[in-house]
């Protein structure tokens, strides 16, 4: 009695496994081919409309043969507004204008001025004139030891200026009092004989306590081995920094 059970059972089973698969392998295969088919129909919807011929016979048509049948841009085209511009009422020169007179009136006296004149005129010379008994005089008596470069001026030197005596600045009781401390750049003209006849500040020390006027007072008193040039002494601008440290006092 068993086995008959077992058979029916089995078979009820496989039954409805059958059901089952045969419903959604007909709603797979129809899917597919919906999709197959849009597919399909697009590709034939597109070539006919690529095809698809246009009536152009209602479109104008210019035709351009040359390229002065090109019209120009409109920007070109649009005509500025134009503003009336006077002239200006100018009257003529009342003088230099050469007037006709007869072949007889005519004085012609013209001299051409000689070489020896012309470089006169061009550099005049002042010993003739320092000479003459009239008029002020003129003596140039400077000597060549007194020229000075200028602040910045480049001069070739040999051997730069040596520190014989050096002289330190005094601290200034103010910037002592609060413990202010700075440099300042100094920059000194020393002359052949190694003395300083100029001092100023290259750059200053950017507090109001004293600094750069200790620094040039200072500057004044130093001595140096003059700038040598050519196996001569020559004047020359140095610059140096001045350190003001409480550490150092």
């Amino acid at each position: 009695m068993s086995t008959p059970r077992a058979a029916t059972m089995s078979w009820y089973g496989a039954y409805e496994l059958k059901r089952f698969y045969q419903r959604n392998m007909a709603m797979g295969v129809i899917i597919a081919a919906a999709i197959h088919l849009a597919i399909i129909g697009g590709i034939l919807f597109y070539q006919w409309y690529k095809e698809r011929k246009v009536d152009y016979s209602n479109v104008p048509v210019i035709r351009i043969s040359t390229l002065s049948d090109i019209a120009p841009p409109p920007s070109m085209t649009h005509q500025q507004p134009q503003i009336a511009v006077s002239e200006p009422n100018i009257a003529p020169p009342s003088i230099g204008i050469p007037t006709p007179v007869a072949d007889e009136e005519v004085i012609e006296e013209v001299r051409f001025a000689t070489r020896a004149e012309l470089a006169e005129l061009a550099a005049p010379d002042i010993t003739a004139a320092s000479s003459s008994s009239s008029g002020d005089s003129m003596i140039v008596d400077i000597p060549i030891e007194e020229y000075f470069p200028m602040p910045g001026e480049f001069v070739a030197v040999e051997e730069q200026p040596v520190t014989i005596k050096r002289v330190e600045p005094v601290y200034p009781e103010i910037a002592e009092l609060t413990s202010t401390e700075g440099t300042v750049w100094v920059q000194a003209l020393v002359d052949k004989n190694g003395k300083v006849r100029d001092a100023r500040v290259a750059k200053p020390s950017g507090s109001n306590v004293g600094f750069d006027e200790a620094a040039l007072e200072a500057a004044y008193q130093m001595l140096y081995k003059p700038a040598i040039q050519n196996g001569q002494p020559v004047a020359v601008w140095v610059t140096y920094p001045v350190h003001f440290k409480l550490n150092e006092r």
